[in-house]
């Protein structure tokens, strides 16, 4: 098979428009779809086909990528392309889906006779739109030549974790890499309303980890979207953090594992979403410290921070 492919993308949110954008710069031929057909229309100027229905996208592609909001999205997106699709078809499930969500995605697969690999993806909108994605894999041997240059296409590397995409092996990885990045984000938040709270400068604290083993880039880069006020657009957004976050508890719970700070963390996510943060990056967990109309804005923490000085 050539290396060039017609590949149908199902879902194009932060996620699937960059990877959209990827693929066209690879040279493969786009098929785009979204619910919304509106957000899927900027791609026409990059190169893609623009479709009207998932059946319409998904007709006579060698690669169908779903990339969607959660399990149930994708499920409904596929029996809506069902009477379009051949079998034989790769299908690549790039959707944060869930355990239970994946077997129920393999199972469609397994009817309309399609190659099913769970690929979730690691990254935000910044790796995203530069092709420079981790993809986590697990399906079949025999239809990795076909998917292997859309995964080279999305990501700077593949980790393989299995042959079997029903076992959900790759969305199990992909759980617990996003329990670290979820905890981090809401300590982050923490972190800085902590220091509001008690009137220390949080420059202060940044000066005293430098350098250490507590010092990270993600902190300062998560900081600085909430102490700079630039919040949106959203790299990650809170009402999907929010989703994670659900599916890494319930997940936890399944396999018998307590998880007292994912389930934090999912209530102060969700909190931040009805606060009015749901499509702000996921560092807006930082508001759900503060009673509605309390904190003000990451602009009022920069500035008292900074006229209180430097410790």
């Amino acid at each position: 098979m050539t290396d060039k492919l017609t590949v149908s993308v199902l879902g194009t949110g932060i996620m699937g428009a960059a990877m959209a954008r990827s693929l066209l710069r690879a040279g493969h031929a786009v098929r785009a779809w979204n619910r919304t057909r509106e957000k899927a229309e900027p791609l026409a100027a990059d190169g893609a086909l623009i479709a009207d229905s998932p059946a319409e996208a998904v007709r006579g592609a060698d690669v169908v990528l779903t990339i969607l909001y959660d399990g149930a999205a994708a499920l409904d997106v596929i029996r809506e392309a069902a009477p379009a699709l051949s079998p034989g078809t790769a299908w690549v499930q790039s959707t944060t889906a869930g355990v239970e969500a994946v077997a129920g995605l393999a199972g469609l697969a397994a009817e309309h006779g399609l190659l099913f690999y769970d690929a979730p993806v690691l990254g935000t909108r910044q790796p995203a739109e530069a092709g420079l994605l981790t993809v986590l894999a697990a399906g079949p041997v025999e239809g990795r030549g076909t998917v292997t240059p859309v995964f080279d296409a999305v990501g700077a590397r593949t980790v393989w974790t299995g042959e079997d995409g029903a076992a959900g092996t790759a969305t199990r990885l992909k759980l617990v890499a996003n329990s670290w990045v979820l905890a981090a984000t809401n300590a982050t938040g923490e972190v800085l309303a902590l220091s509001q709270a008690l009137g220390v400068d949080p420059h202060s604290f940044f000066e005293i980890i430098e350098g250490g083993p507590l010092d990270m880039g993600y902190l300062r880069a998560k900081s600085a979207l909430i102490l700079d006020g630039r919040l949106s657009p959203a790299s990650f957004a809170v009402s999907t953090a929010a989703k994670d976050a659900h599916l890494i508890v319930e997940a936890g719970r399944r396999h018998g594992v307590r998880l007292d700070i994912a389930a934090a963390g999912a209530a102060r996510l969700t909190r931040a979403a009805a606060q009015g943060h749901a499509e702000e990056d996921m560092a807006a967990a930082y508001f759900a410290s503060f009673d509605e109309g309390e904190a003000g804005d990451g602009g009022t923490v920069k500035g008292e921070a900074e006229g209180r000085g430097r410790g």
